[in-house]
């Protein structure tokens, strides 16, 4: 677990300032312990696509949330969807052909 100010150090280009913001607005959610915030490896991940979207691609403020979700979206449906394939391929091999044929025909 990360504290802010490391989160700031290891990101680079992001002020507390904006970091506190972005907590704010719940962009990122990070933990609690002892009354300071404390990050896990993804919300450094996020803190960097957030900085990235609002400084290397100027997305404005009021956009973030929704580009958020909808990134939030696509990694959910990608989770879904390695899932899938995971009890796909546990069927018998003649399940799995028939699931690929049915899939071929609709292309």
């Amino acid at each position: 677990m990360l504290t802010a100010v490391e989160v700031v150090r290891r990101v680079g280009g992001v002020s507390m300032e904006e970091l506190d913001h972005w907590v704010e607005n719940r962009w990122i959610v990070p933990g609690r312990r002892g009354g300071h915030y404390v990050f896990a490896e993804i919300d450094l991940a996020r803190v960097r696509l957030i900085r990235e979207m609002r400084h290397d691609l100027a997305i404005d403020e009021e956009a973030v949330p929704v580009m958020l979700s909808l990134l939030d979206q696509v990694y959910a449906l990608r989770r879904d969807l390695r899932q899938l394939c995971e009890a796909v391929d546990a069927q018998p091999e003649a399940v799995r052909r028939d699931i690929a044929a049915r899939l071929a025909g609709r292309r």
